[in-house]
């Protein structure tokens, strides 16, 4: 028996929905299993807090039918396994498949915020035919219904994520548009914190013997969870902060240690353990030390902004989150479109260590994990992988010099800095010659 609001009964009480959405206020591009497990839970989260059911999300899926397919026969519930606590979320109230009339969802006066997750890509390659394009359009159809103000947050992980997006959609906006929107719409920053894996069958059948309930759209997450959130709303919103999101003046702070921190270690996982799932490559000693050094010695340095907040402990949980087994975090999965993530998780804090005059050993060491991976695997996923690939044969210093020369990735800077040359080619020499164990002994022993 499926779950839906009819079979909603046979469900544990406690595992039922916190709120009830009256209205639609929320439209949320790419709903995938992460946003469902973060700002879906906040947004539920805030209306139960508050009693302001409002706050309804209308998800939008931007390149398949898989998410609509799963949630709508069950009139968009879902559960949410996070540790051992699972339950029912229903803040989703439609989800529309691509084609569907997203314009008019953006329109409509009753939303007020818009949310995104459409990944790193989306926001490098032309923006035209895909979510922000889509956006577009419907600002251009919220300003001709004269809709009123719009907030729209990405919760995607770049860098300057609200400024990113407020710069390309700008550029697609006629002059019309333009004035309408920088009149009317606001682009707050924000930095989204918990890991999510793709939902295996295996975490299905778990979830249906827990519920009691066939329910094809759970996801399962770790406990923790953070959102961080810029305070600049161009209207009403849902009360987010009372269901334990941080609004603050400035998010970039809290924006680096994660991109850094998480996402970095997060690549230097999937381009160096060699293992299947995180909590596997954690559970090496050898390969949990150079994660610590990673942070400590080439990462955490490049942090500022954080005054009273306990980075130490922080990092602490990083590798405790890591080694959990019960997530299942597929290393493939975190290594699809390396070419995008790359700048913001290594390379940018490899630029902040060498402009100091330091040399970021660890980092390189991960960037040359990169570089042999996209030359060697047999599928790569990324949207640059046609001028990644190798035939493998080729040099160390040969690879570095061609890849270091893709301005997209590594910019004019990297691609001329002599010591960051020679750190990458060293490391992809070792890791060629030795592996991966035999070069973080060697790379520990020369360690200042």
């Amino acid at each position: 028996m499926r779950l839906s609001r009819a079979t909603l009964s046979r469900v544990a009480p406690a595992a039922r929905p916190l709120a009830e959405p009256r209205l639609t206020g929320v439209v949320h591009l790419g709903i995938g299993a992460f946003h469902r497990a973060h700002q879906a839970v906040y947004t539920e989260r805030a209306m139960a807090a508050t009693g302001d059911d409002r706050w309804g999300i209308c998800g939008a899926s931007q390149r398949s039918t898989d998410v609509a397919d799963r949630l709508r026969p069950q009139d968009c519930l879902y559960g949410v396994r996070a540790g051992d606590e699972v339950r029912v979320v229903g803040s989703v109230r439609d989800v529309l498949a691509p084609g569907d009339d997203l314009a008019a969802r953006l329109a409509a006066p009753e939303t007020g915020v818009v949310t995104l997750t459409i990944t790193e890509k989306a926001y490098r390659r032309d923006p035209r035919p895909g979510a922000i394009g889509r956006l577009v359009a419907g600002l251009r159809a919220r300003a001709a219904a004269d809709a009123g103000p719009l907030t729209v947050v990405s919760c995607d992980n770049l860098p300057g994520n609200g400024a990113t997006l407020a710069g390309l959609v700008t550029e697609l906006c006629e002059p019309p548009l333009l004035a309408w929107v920088e009149e009317n719409v606001r682009f707050p920053a924000s930095m989204v914190d918990r890991i999510v894996p793709a939902t295996t069958q295996a975490d299905l059948d778990d979830m249906a013997a827990r519920l009691g309930v066939t329910d094809l759209g759970a996801v399962v997450t770790e406990p923790f969870t953070q959102w961080v959130i810029e305070d600049s709303f161009a209207g009403d919103r849902p009360a987010w902060d009372k269901a334990g999101a941080l609004l603050v003046g400035d998010v970039r702070p809290y924006e680096r240690m994660k991109l850094r921190l998480l996402n970095g270690s997060h690549s230097a996982i999937a381009y160096l353990s060699g293992a299947a799932h995180v909590s596997e490559a954690v559970g090496d000693p050898a390969f949990a030390g150079f994660l610590r050094r990673l942070m400590d010695d080439d990462l955490s340095p490049t942090l500022d902004g954080l005054d009273g907040f306990d980075l130490a402990g922080y990092k602490e949980s990083l590798l405790a989150r890591f080694a959990n087994p019960g997530l299942r975090h597929r290393v493939a999965q975190i290594a699809v479109d390396g070419s995008q993530k790359l700048p913001q998780r290594l390379l940018d804090p490899a630029r902040d260590r060498l402009a100091g005059g330091h040399e970021p050993r660890w980092i390189a060491l991960a960037v040359a994990g990169w570089m042999r991976h996209v030359t060697t695997s047999r599928e790569l996923d990324d949207p640059l992988a046609d001028r990644l690939r190798g035939d493998g044969t080729a040099s160390a210093a040969a690879t570095v010099n061609r890849l270091l020369a893709i301005e997209e990735i590594f910019g004019a800077d990297l691609r001329e800095h002599r010591v960051f040359r020679e750190l990458v080619t060293d490391c992809l020499e070792r890791l060629n010659a030795d592996g991966v164990a035999a070069a973080l002994r060697a790379l520990d022993a020369d360690r200042p």
